[in-house]
């Protein structure tokens, strides 16, 4: 058994890696900008064991996928991360490799870990600086992050700030408050002490360190820290004299620990969709019959819905984006005239895949063609077809779900009064259900 060099007595584990995309150069997303590189150790070595299920947490099936799908998303969309190093137990390398290929996940090293949970971490780091075990061509990051491979609820703007900070101070973790008071007790079972829980603080993930801050702790900690250690701020402190800075994240933090707290979750982002279908916005061209449609829609859909027309000629796409960012829409109707050309919708949702938006919530976008063109023939819708299709399954990897809605123009009022009505009961119905297995499907009105 090959054994580290400066500490013969610890073994190496083998790894076992794939690579599924070179490391993007880009450092940006959106209007983000990180001005050193960044990459993401996710351990995802657990048995499960307080879940008492034989499948691991993290490949539990959540919304119908695999937990730890979700969290590789939330920072597989972030362009300023450059790699994505997933640390899964030996007998999960196959389960993990086709959940990989199943959700077409990018940027993913997938590494064999340790027995413990600082064991598999450093396993991790191994990836960047030992090439001889790991046949490793990863460039070596100057921070990384580290996150639970079980919270997938974490957003960009926490990473950000946690990135930033351990940049600026070495280490940087999430925090926060106790919701209960901690006391010490006896031998006897009887209370000894408490703690003040306002001077305390919960540490969560994710954390972020100076590479070569956490990995020099990590070459000097004792098997002590290996076998029973679980703080890696902590363990940064002790061995290389780095005060982290905390950062206070969200409620949304916490980690799946049991199996109810799946059912949480589920119950969290379900109530959370059903919010995120209350608003939506219609963008037109400045074409008349594009603009009054859009008028229409937003007279009827008031009854449902919150919603914004935007009217945006072109050249001014960029700011309609950030409105669209700011203001937080993820349900887009997007009205054209005729015309089945599809490079606005593709910029549009190239656009808002670069925005922060969060991963776990998708983002809906409905694409109404508004055909006056009494000559139009059956081969054009079915050319449209299968453009939206293409283009859905490109969006989809984004998270972002994409419909076709196809209204033939009718001369007479009350036929013009139906066609909106139907129009706004099929967008209603999608942005309510936001079905993944629905998109890319040309509905007709």
């Amino acid at each position: 058994m090959e054994t580290d060099r400066k500490f013969p007595h610890r073994a190496i584990n083998p790894a076992t890696r794939i690579t599924t995309e070179p490391a993007l150069n880009c450092s940006c997303t959106g209007s983000r900008m990180v001005g050193f590189p960044v990459a993401v150790v996710l351990p995802a070595g657990g048995s499960g064991e307080r879940m008492g299920l034989s499948t691991p947490k993290q490949f539990c099936d959540f919304l119908d996928r695999p937990l730890i799908s979700f969290t590789i998303e939330a920072f597989e969309r972030i362009n300023w991360i450059q790699n994505i190093i997933v640390v899964v137990a030996k007998e999960c390398i196959d389960l993990m490799k086709t959940i990989i290929h199943k959700y077409s996940h990018k940027r993913i090293t997938l590494v064999v870990g340790g027995q413990t949970r600082h064991r598999s971490i450093f396993n991790g780091l191994k990836v960047f600086t030992d090439s001889q075990v790991y046949d490793s061509k990863l460039t070596k990051p100057e921070v990384v992050i580290i996150h639970d491979a079980v919270r997938p609820f974490v957003e960009e703007d926490l990473l950000l700030k946690i990135a930033t900070a351990a940049k600026d101070h070495g280490a940087a973790g999430a925090t926060r408050p106790l919701v209960s008071t901690v006391i010490a007790t006896t031998s006897e079972g009887c209370l000894d002490s408490s703690l003040e829980r306002a001077k305390y603080r919960a540490s969560e993930m994710p954390q972020a360190f100076l590479f070569d801050t956490i990995y020099q702790a990590y070459q000097q900690c004792s098997d002590y820290d290996f076998e029973y250690g679980t703080e890696c701020l902590q363990l940064v402190l002790q061995y290389s004299g780095s005060k982290a800075k905390l950062i206070e994240g969200p409620p949304t933090l916490w980690k799946v620990r049991f199996k109810v707290f799946l059912t949480s979750a589920e119950l969290s982002k379900c109530s959370v969709s059903e919010s995120l279908s209350q608003k939506a916005c219609v963008i037109t061209g400045v074409q008349q019959d594009a603009v009054q449609l859009a008028h229409c829609l937003e007279k009827t859909l008031l009854t449902q819905i919150m919603v914004e027309v935007i009217s945006t000629p072109v050249g001014e796409e960029v700011s309609c984006i950030q409105n669209i960012s700011a203001k937080e829409y993820r349900n887009i109707i997007y009205v054209i005239v005729n015309d089945t050309d599809l490079q606005e919708i593709k910029q549009l949702v190239e656009s808002i895949g670069n925005t922060s938006l969060p991963i776990l919530y998708p983002v809906v976008v409905i694409m109404v063609h508004l055909n006056k063109s009494e000559s139009m023939p059956f081969s054009n819708n079915m050319d449209e077809l299968g453009a939206i299709r293409l283009l859905a399954k490109e969006a989809k990897q984004k998270n972002i779900l994409v419909y076709g809605l196809l209204v033939n123009y009718p001369k007479e009022t009350e036929k013009w009064n139906d066609a909106v009505a139907n129009v706004c009961l099929i967008a209603g119905t999608l942005i309510k259900d936001r079905n993944a297995v629905l998109a890319g499907q040309l509905f007709v009105a």
